[in-house]
């Protein structure tokens, strides 16, 4: 397959089109009907029907300032759990009790949470506040206690402000007692764009990019150009007059009339000329001077060291908050055999593509050397590294981009469910129209228009009743790529695809999701780009009692 042909595909299965009309949509309830309260009876019933092994884990996560090496010698001041990032790894098996207590030792009064992601939980221990619970205090610990009754690669972070894109996360494994993969070795890699102590903070990155792009693309366009609009009254993500790089290796740039010394918004964070065909267009909104694999920065990466012929289970998650990542080993096939914890028909690729929040396994042979495993910061003209080593030989340099980069690229939508994880075919009750709203002129993200109103979570909320089968179209309006998230569930991707809780909808384009309304309570849709998820592109999925 040609390359023309290999992103053709990619992005004719990133923009799903709709299955049924989307005439037919409904769209957020404004019903007052009684919602499932989180704690209630019926999230309680649903827990006793998990099934369990009767093991417990505890766990104390203690979220605290931490000054974190990156190697190389880079110094990053952030917060993190226990003094690393990415954090310890907890792994379980299916069935297993999880006792974490959350510690806040966060400076400021700074409350936090831990968010499970991915994992369908019981809904007043999935830690969104303040849809599920009010938010831990400084100086206050609180244990979350559920049940992890489905395997898979999940992670956990916080679900405040912009605290995922610090250094509190990380992996959690669900191992499966009859686990059905044959390999040697596993291998749990977590990818992050990386600025928290080194160029700035999470905060003043978003406090920037509240101010919107008026006052940059104003500096910036010729006389007689009006702000362009993506026709529903929102602003643009791809503003005329921005310096747009071209193919996936788009430079970054940042006008010295786009500056505060130029009359204009300082661009001291915002990301401008990050331009992916892959992505439809814009590729992300910030700048970061480190893409960082298992906290390493590609001029001192992780070493994993093996042997020759050794079968080896990867792990992949995207933990990072405004970067998807392009990712190969050189010199080696992957095998997909799962996407966010749900196994697939196995597929073998050169590369695949991984969004904020979505997490891939993958099986390879080892090979004889030392290779290369590159994550292409999607857009970004970028990269984050770690080496696998099984012999002799030269460790490749920290700008390698092996070959497998520009090979067959494959997405999950291109994928197809293990059939023991399929669906069954059930008529569909309800449909939802979600449509994806708003842009970088206001930077106004928001979820049919309405940006999410965190002083009243319950007050348009999507609604759905227990057995339900339900349809979600996502209708990206923007100009820009957003991978969204279910909090509670796993829906699959229309009516043949894989089993997800987040994916990747292209801008302009319609993807149709599928769920059973089986785990009662209320719970968070949103984008997993930590930024446009804070302006407000965030809803609640709300069951009625």
């Amino acid at each position: 397959m040609n390359a023309i042909n290999r992103r053709s595909a990619l992005l004719a299965g990133l923009g799903i089109a709709a299955a049924g009309a989307l005439a037919a949509c409904s769209t957020t309830s404004g019903s007052t009907a009684a919602l499932v309260s989180p704690s209630g009876s019926a999230v309680a019933a649903a827990e006793r029907k998990r099934t369990r092994s009767g093991r417990t884990h505890e766990v104390t996560l203690v979220a605290a300032p931490a000054r974190v090496e990156l190697g190389a010698g880079i110094m990053a001041t952030t917060w993190a759990f226990s003094g690393q990032t990415p954090g310890k790894e907890l792994r379980v098996s299916a069935g297993d009790q999880i006792a974490a207590t959350l510690s806040n030792q966060l400076p400021d009064k700074t409350t936090t949470s831990v968010h499970w992601h991915g994992i369908a939980l019981r809904n007043d221990m999935d830690g969104a506040p303040p849809a599920t619970q009010s938010a831990v205090r400084a100086g206050s610990n609180f244990t979350y206690r559920f049940l992890t009754d489905a395997p898979g690669t999940y992670f956990f972070h916080p679900h405040i402000g912009v605290q995922l894109d610090r250094g509190l996360y990380a992996p959690l494994i669900v191992e499966d007692p009859k686990e059905p993969l044959s390999y040697d070795e596993e291998w749990v890699v977590v990818l992050d764009d990386w600025l928290d102590g080194v160029t700035g903070t999470p905060d003043e990155v978003y406090a920037e990019l509240k101010q919107g792009m008026g006052g940059m693309n104003s500096a910036r366009m010729p006389t007689g150009s009006s702000s362009p609009s993506d026709g529903s009254g929102h602003d643009m993500g791809n503003m005329s007059g921005m310096s747009m790089g071209s193919g996936t290796g788009g430079g970054m740039s940042s006008s010295p009339s786009a500056s505060s010394s130029g009359g204009g918004m300082s661009t001291r964070f915002m990301l401008t000329g990050a331009d992916s065909p892959l992505l439809g267009g814009d590729a992300g909104d910030v700048k970061y001077p480190y893409h960082l694999v298992n906290g390493r920065v590609p001029a001192d990466p992780q070493v994993f060291r093996s042997k020759p012929g050794k079968r080896v289970r990867i792990r992949l998650i995207n933990a990072g908050s405004d970067t998807a990542y392009r990712v190969a080993l050189g010199g080696h096939r992957l095998t997909i055999t799962h996407t966010d914890g749900y196994p697939v028909q196995h597929q073998q690729v050169d590369a695949l593509l991984i969004g904020m929040g979505e997490r891939y396994d993958v099986l390879v042979t080892l090979e004889d050397g030392v290779f290369p495993l590159v994550a292409l910061a999607e857009g970004k003209n970028a990269t984050g590294l770690a080496l696998v080593r099984t012999g002799s030989g030269i460790a490749p340099k920290a700008n390698v981009r092996p070959a497998e980069l520009d090979g067959m690229i494959m997405s999950a939508s291109q994928l197809k469910p293990a059939d023991d994880v399929r669906l069954a075919s059930k008529k569909t009750d309800q449909v939802h129209r979600i449509e994806l709203t708003g842009g970088m002129m206001a930077y106004n993200w928001a979820i049919n228009g309405r940006q999410f109103d965190m002083n009243d979570p319950t007050a348009h909320p999507i609604t759905v009743e227990q057995g339900q089968r339900v349809r979600l179209d996502f209708v990206n309006r923007t100009t820009m790529w957003h991978p969204m998230h279910l909090h509670g569930h796993t829906y699959q991707l229309g009516s043949g695809g894989p089993r997800k809780d987040t994916t990747v909808v292209l801008p302009k384009k319609t993807v149709s999701v599928l769920f059973d309304a089986d785990n009662p309570g209320q719970w968070m849709l949103h984008c997993h780009n930590a930024y446009h998820g804070e302006a407000g592109m965030m809803a609640l999925v709300a069951y009625q009692g």
